[in-house]
């Protein structure tokens, strides 16, 4: 029984460990900033499109934004949809003088299919556009946003991605999470990909698609996450979305964590769905034409069963410590010795503090205590080392509370703060799993739950 355990563990962490591998390296090409040829002639007039469904508190505020763009004014118009509303979305929207379309269709509700609806309307007018700006209601717009993107779209690019900041951060230890999640993810994930050439993907909001890609490939993505599935379609088209790292639109965080469930969800059930259509047909384009950039876009939609299999590797090595002995066949963790493995979760934890310096996320003094802190990864198991249970509580209670300390009297409460929130990053990231489980059993569950907004942010708040 022991031999098939180790047997069963060491394929599940086998697979898991080339998986992690890859996004690792993947990730370190993102440590860098490519430098990026600029060009900002403005050759491209844009529609910003707000997909809107009772947003009265935080509509004008993004509105203002996007009215200060550091572009020709000429050459951009404002579109809010106001989506089944039953608030005073569009009220205060028509209050600002931009164009407001209301919609009312009780059976096809969800941003898909309001995008959908608004590029129909938009395809039969008289004025024309070269290209098409996607927002969600609760974003702010930076002032230099269609400046960026339409400088990578000089460059070529037919759909080009912004950075998706955070706007509220520091409202909860889940708003934090979110945050250091995206953070992460715009530089690991999207930087790194857009370095080494790869195709970028559509995050949903602060994108924008050149009008006559869009209506060669139809929108048609009414799912759950129809960003994802509008990546596909560009990926098999043969072109790559484009990363205008410099455009910023700041997006409002969940505060709690049933918010945040049901968003994540809902997610998960968006990305099995579109795995369960587009991954083979990715898989078999990047074999037949030979390109990586393919192959990535088809692993990346893979991502809710990956979560799973992490999830199945950590819960059988658990099982694994606990089962009869037998023959030992093999295990990841052999592959390290005990100094080296210390050393590979010390660059694990790490190198989140890292990206968040290199964006100016945290302050120098901030980056080197998390340095000092991550230390105990190796020097806590020489001290605990051969002593009693307690002593290894008491051990670790004395560190945290000495670093604590240390924190509050050089840095202050807020750094403290969001240290403790930092550590609770990994409670969000475990989340994933069970989120993830749910999703994939409710793949064909189509129904939209959009996330409540509150907070009146301006942008001046966040710039």
């Amino acid at each position: 029984m022991g031999d098939i355990i180790y047997t069963v563990t060491a394929t599940f962490q086998i697979f898991v460990f080339l998986i992690t591998g890859y996004y690792l390296v993947l990730g370190f090409f993102g440590v860098y900033r490519k430098k990026d040829i600029k060009d900002y002639t403005p050759n491209n007039k844009f529609a910003m499109i707000v997909s809107a469904h009772d947003e009265e508190i935080v509509i004008g505020n993004l509105i203002e934004s996007m009215q200060k763009q550091d572009y020709p004014k000429e050459l951009y118009d404002i579109y809010v949809i106001a989506d089944n509303c039953t608030d005073k979305t569009a009220e205060i929207a028509k209050g600002y003088n931009v164009t407001v379309c209301e919609r009312n269709v009780d059976d096809k509700r969800g941003k898909g299919y309001a995008l959908e609806w608004m590029f129909e309307k938009l395809f039969k007018m008289d004025k024309s556009y070269d290209s098409i700006a996607i927002f969600d209601a609760d974003n702010l717009v930076h002032s230099d946003f269609l400046k960026e993107i339409n400088s990578k779209m000089n460059q070529g690019y037919k759909v080009v991605q912004g950075y998706i900041d955070s706007k509220n951060p520091n409202d909860s230890w889940i708003a934090t999470s979110y945050s250091i999640a995206f953070w992460s993810q715009n530089r690991l994930f999207q930087l790194s990909r857009n370095n080494i050439g790869l195709s970028n993907q559509i995050g949903g909001t602060g994108f924008s698609i050149a009008t006559e890609t869009l209506k060669e490939l139809g929108w048609g993505a009414t799912c759950l996450t129809e960003d994802l599935e509008f990546t596909c379609k560009i990926v098999l088209s043969g072109q790559k979305v484009g990363l205008a790292y410099d455009a910023k639109i700041y997006d409002e965080k969940p505060l709690k964590l049933k918010q945040s469930w049901i968003q994540r969800r809902r997610w998960m059930q968006g990305f099995t769905d579109v795995a369960s259509r587009y991954c083979l047909k990715l898989m078999k384009k990047a074999v037949k034409e030979r390109k990586w950039y393919i192959f990535d876009a088809a692993l990346y939609v893979l991502q809710p069963f990956v979560t799973l299999l992490i999830g199945v590797a950590a819960v059988l090595t658990i099982i694994q410590a606990y089962a009869p002995s037998g023959d030992h066949i093999f295990i990841v963790s052999d592959l390290f010795s005990n100094v080296g493995f210390q050393i590979f979760a010390l660059v694990q934890f790490i190198i989140t503090p890292v990206i968040l310096i290199l964006d100016k996320k945290i302050s120098k003094g901030f980056f080197a205590m998390m340095v000092l802190f991550s230390s105990n990864i190796i020097i806590m198991p020489l001290i605990i080392k051969g002593q009693s249970g307690m002593f290894m509580i008491g051990a670790n209670f004395a560190f945290y509370a000495t670093f604590l300390l240390a924190t509050l009297i050089i840095l202050g409460k807020k750094s403290v703060i969001f240290f403790i929130r930092f550590l609770l990053y990994s409670i969000y990231t475990v989340t994933w799993i069970p989120i993830t489980i749910q999703g994939i059993l409710r793949k064909n569950n189509k129904e939209w739950n959009p996330t409540k907004h509150v907070r009146n942010v301006e942008v001046y708040d966040v710039n």
